[in-house]
C-alpha cells in the first residue's frame, strides 16, 4: 500500500458486517477530463497519502464508491468492493442483494472549465440498448468561485427546432439554457430529460444512480466547440469530443426542461457547512415520504456538519459516506471506524441508524432507493 489506513478498531470486533473504507485515489485519467482542476488532489484529499505522482495532479473525477467495472471501488486492503459484497449480500446490499451490486455511484468533480451540455434519458427509456441504463443523479455543491455556476434546464420557449438550429449554425448553446450562481451548500437533483452543464470553478459531489451491470448513459448536445490532442489538451488543431445529438434531443422534456417553478423544486440550499456548530444530519433527497425538501424516486442524500453525535438515517440500502472536511467515527456492533476527510466509507444496508461522531466535520451520506428490476 502506498498510504496508511485511516481505519482504527477502538472496540472488539464482534460482527464481520463493517464499514469498508474504500481508496481515495480512483481517478480518471486526465485525457478523459480536460476539465478538470486541482480541488481534489490538492485541497480535499491532501491529507490521504497520495503518492508524489498524484499530488497536485489535475483531476475532474475521483470515482468514490463503484460497482460498476470501469472504475471499479476497492477496499484499503486491495479487494474490490464488488466481490466483497458476495461475502453477505443481503447484510451489504439490503434489497438489492438479488442485483449482486449496488447501484449507487458516488464521484467527486472538480471543473477548471466547463464540462460539456450533457443529458440523461429515463432508467426505463424504451430505447436503451441492452447494456444501457439512464443515470438520475444529483449536485452537492462543495465549493465555487466567485460568480460560478451551473447550467441546468433550459430558457422559456426553446424547442427543439432552436436548439438543433444553433447547434448546426456552431452559435453559442449557453444562450439557450438556464444558468445559476452556485454557492456551497446548494444540492440539485437532475432528473432525465434535463439539459445540464457544471460550470467552471464549481467543485461538488455526485451521487448518482447506474442500474447493475448496465453502462450509464450521457449524451453530448455540444461541447464549447473545444477541440484536444490526444492526451486531452487543448488543440486548435486537434478533434472534437463525440457529441450525440439526435439522441440528445429526443430525450429531452422540452415543457418540463424551461418550467421555473418545476427547476425550482428540484433545488435545496442549505448554506455552508458549519463545522463548528453541534453535530447536525440534514436531509436533502429522498422518495415519497423520506422527509426530504427534495424528492427522488432514485436517490437519498443527507449532510453531516458539526461537532458532537449524530444518528445515521435509517435507509435500508448500501450507503457512501463522503467525508469533505474533518473527521467522522462510525460506531456499532463491529466496533469503531473512522473515515478522515478526503475518504469515504461504505455502510452496508444491515447496518442502518449508526451512531456517528463528527469532529469538525462537514460530511454526505448517499444512497439509492432500492429498484429491484433490472
Amino acid at each position: 500500500m502506498f498510504y496508511e489506513s485511516n481505519e482504527r478498531l477502538d472496540m472488539p470486533q464482534v460482527s464481520a458486517l463493517r464499514p469498508l473504507l474504500l481508496r481515495p485515489d480512483n481517478f480518471t485519467p486526465p485525457a478523459r477530463t480536460p476539465w478538470g482542476g486541482r480541488n481534489i488532489t490538492g485541497r480535499y484529499k491532501a491529507g490521504v497519502g497520495l503518492p508524489a505522482a498524484l499530488a497536485n495532479q489535475a483531476v475532474g473525477e475521483a470515482w468514490e464508491l463503484s460497482f460498476g467495472p470501469e472504475l471499479p471501488s476497492r477496499t484499503l486492503e486491495g479487494r474490490l468492493l464488488r466481490e466483497l459484497v458476495k461475502d453477505d449480500l443481503v447484510g451489504y446490499l439490503g434489497p438489492e442483494a438479488g442485483l449482486g451490486a449496488s447501484a449507487l455511484l458516488v464521484k467527486w468533480l472538480d471543473a477548471a472549465d466547463e464540462l460539456s451540455v450533457q443529458i440523461h434519458p429515463a432508467v426505463d427509456d424504451p430505447a436503451l440498448g441492452a447494456d444501457e441504463t439512464g443515470k438520475p443523479e444529483c449536485w452537492y455543491i462543495v465549493a465555487c468561485e466567485p460568480d460560478a455556476g451551473i447550467y441546468l434546464g433550459l430558457q422559456p420557449g426553446v424547442s427543439a427546432a432552436a436548439m438543433r438550429s444553433a447547434l448546426e449554425s456552431g452559435a453559442d448553446v449557453s444562450a439557450l439554457l438556464r444558468f445559476r450562481a452556485v454557492k456551497p451548500g446548494d444540492f440539485y437533483l437532475l432528473q432525465p430529460g434535463l439539459p445540464h452543464a457544471v460550470g467552471r470553478g464549481v467543485t461538488l459531489v455526485e451521487p448518482q444512480y447506474v442500474a447493475p451491470g448496465k453502462k450509464g448513459l450521457t449524451l453530448r448536445y455540444w461541447d464549447w466547440n473545444r477541440r484536444y490532442d490526444a492526451a486531452g489538451k487543448p488543440d486548435a488543431h486537434g478533434c472534437g469530443r463525440e457529441l450525440h445529438v439526435e439522441r440528445a434531443l429526443s430525450v429531452t422534456d422540452w415543457a418540463l426542461a424551461s418550467d421555473a417553478n418545476w427547476l425550482a423544486r428540484q433545488r435545496t440550499a442549505l448554506g455552508p457547512a458549519d463545522c463548528a456548530a453541534a453535530a447536525r444530519c440534514e436531509p436533502l433527497c429522498d422518495a415519497e415520504g423520506g422527509g426530504a425538501p427534495v424528492r427522488s424516486d432514485y436517490l437519498r442524500a443527507a449532510r453531516l456538519a458539526g461537532s458532537g453525535n449524530v444518528r445515521l438515517p435509517e435507509w435500508d440500502t448500501l450507503s457512501a459516506l463522503t467525508v469533505i472536511e474533518g473527521h467522522a467515527v462510525l460506531r456499532g456492533s463491529f466496533g469503531s471506524v473512522r473515515v478522515d476527510h478526503g475518504s469515504t466509507a461504505a455502510i452496508p444496508a444491515q447496518l442502518p441508524g449508526l451512531e456517528c461522531e463528527l469532529t469538525q466535520a462537514h460530511a454526505l451520506l448517499s444512497s439509492v432507493v432500492a429498484v429491484t428490476r433490472n
